[in-house]
C-alpha cells in the first residue's frame, strides 16, 4: 500500500502544472526606485537644456550651409496654347516635349552637387501600388514567369512582363540637361541607388522584357540589355516613398557651380501628373555632414532644450520663494511622498488622516449594516 500510494504521489507531482520556482516568476527579482527630489528634477533638466540646445544650434548652423535650388517646371513647362488642357498636352505624343529652364546660383556650390526630382501629390505608399511587384522576379531568371501581386501590369499580350507591377510601370521618366555658360555638364548617375538593393534586391541575370509593351504607357522604358542591378534609376524608383511629397535622386554634378553661375537646364517633360494634379519640381543641392536641408532636427533640438531650461529656472523659483513646508503638505494631501517631507511634516500628514480620512471610512462602515438591514 505505502509503495503504490508513494508511486501515485510521485506521478501527481510530475503531472503538476505548478510553474518552477524563479525570482523572475515570483516578481521577486530586485528592483531600484528612484526618488525625484526637485534637486535630481531641476539638474536633469538644465542637463537636458545645456546638452540639447548648442546641438540643435550646431544643425541649423549646418542646415543653413546646405545651398539649394528648387525649381518648379510642370506648368512653366506647358505652352500657351495647352495652358487650358494640360493634360492633352502630355498625353499628345506629337507635341514637343522640350523644355528650357534657367536657373541661378545664389552661392558657390561646392561639388558633388546632387540632382533631385520632386513629385507632389504621388501617393506611393498607397497598399495595392506598393503590393504591386514581385521581388521574386526582380532577384533571379527563373522566377521571371512568376508575376504573383504584379497585376494589372502582370502580362503583355500573354508573355510575363519583366520587370512587372505597378511600381515599375510608373518609373519617371523625365530627363534633364545642363549647360553652364554654354558649356555641357556632365551629370553622373553612378552610384545613385542603395549599394544593398543592387546586390540583395535586384539580380546581375534578370533582364526587362515585354516591359512597357502594352496599349496605356506609364512612364519610362528600360534598355533590354542591362541587366536590372545596373539600371540605378530603376532601383532608385522602385524604393517607394512613405509620403506623397517625396525627392528621389536623379544624378550628380561633379564639379563645382560658382555663385551666381546661371544654370541652364533642358528638361524633356514626359511624366504625366497632370492627370492627378501633382507637381514636378526639379531640385539641385549641395550636403552637409547633416544631410540636405532640414531645420526641423535643429529646431526641434532648441525648442526642447528650451522647455527643459524653462522648467528648470520655473522651479527653481518655486522652490526658493515658496516655503518648503507648505509645498510638502501640499504634496503630501496629493499622495506623492517626497523626500523633502521632515518627521514633523510626516506627522501632520499622519494626524490629517487619521482626524480626516478615517472618521469618513468609519461613517461607511456604519452605514453598511444598516443598508443590509434594509
Amino acid at each position: 500500500m505505502k509503495g503504490r500510494r508513494s508511486s501515485s504521489d510521485s506521478s501527481s507531482s510530475s503531472k503538476t502544472k505548478k510553474p518552477q520556482y524563479s525570482k523572475f516568476t515570483q516578481q521577486e527579482l530586485s528592483a531600484c526606485k528612484p526618488i525625484l527630489t526637485p534637486g535630481y528634477v531641476i539638474g536633469i533638466f538644465i542637463i537636458v537644456g545645456v546638452i540639447f540646445i548648442p546641438v540643435g544650434i550646431i544643425s541649423l548652423f549646418a542646415s543653413e550651409n546646405v545651398v539649394e535650388i528648387v525649381d518648379r517646371y510642370d506648368e512653366g513647362c506647358i505652352p500657351p496654347n495647352y495652358s487650358d488642357d494640360m493634360l492633352a498636352y502630355i498625353q499628345n505624343s506629337d507635341t514637343n516635349k522640350t523644355c528650357t529652364r534657367s536657373l541661378k546660383a545664389t552661392k558657390l556650390m561646392k561639388s558633388p552637387v546632387y540632382i533631385y526630382y520632386q513629385l507632389d501629390n504621388f501617393y506611393q505608399n498607397h497598399r495595392r501600388y506598393v503590393k504591386s511587384r514581385n521581388d521574386k522576379q526582380l532577384w533571379s531568371k527563373k522566377h521571371e514567369d512568376d508575376t504573383k501581386n504584379c497585376a494589372p501590369e502582370a502580362t503583355s499580350n500573354g508573355l510575363s512582363i519583366v520587370p512587372c507591377g505597378l511600381i515599375a510601370w510608373s518609373l519617371f521618366n523625365d530627363s534633364y540637361g545642363f549647360s553652364i555658360k554654354n558649356k555641357m555638364v556632365k551629370v553622373s548617375k553612378k552610384n545613385i541607388a542603395w549599394e544593398s538593393d543592387k546586390k540583395n534586391k535586384f539580380g546581375s541575370d534578370v533582364y526587362p522584357k515585354n516591359f512597357q509593351n502594352g496599349v496605356l504607357i506609364g512612364g519610362g522604358k528600360l534598355n533590354s540589355s542591362i541587366p536590372l542591378s545596373k539600371q540605378e534609376d530603376l532601383i532608385v524608383w522602385m524604393r517607394t516613398a512613405a509620403l506623397p511629397t517625396f525627392r528621389k535622386l536623379y544624378g550628380r554634378i561633379e564639379s563645382d557651380i560658382q555663385a551666381n553661375d546661371s544654370v541652364t537646364v533642358i528638361i524633356e517633360n514626359n511624366y504625366n501628373t497632370y492627370s492627378f494634379g501633382g507637381k514636378k519640381k526639379l531640385v539641385l543641392s549641395t550636403t552637409t555632414w547633416i544631410g540636405g536641408k532640414n531645420d526641423f532636427l535643429g529646431i526641434a533640438y532648441i525648442t526642447v532644450g528650451g522647455l527643459c531650461l524653462f522648467l528648470a529656472i520655473s522651479f527653481i523659483l518655486v522652490y526658493v520663494v515658496m516655503p518648503r513646508r507648505f509645498l510638502c503638505s501640499f504634496a503630501g494631501h496629493l499622495g506623492i511622498q517626497l523626500s523633502c517631507l521632515g518627521t514633523g511634516i510626516q506627522q501632520d500628514i499622519r494626524y490629517r488622516f487619521l482626524t480626516v480620512y478615517i472618521p469618513h471610512l468609519s461613517s461607511i462602515v456604519t452605514i453598511i449594516p444598516c443598508v443590509r438591514g434594509h
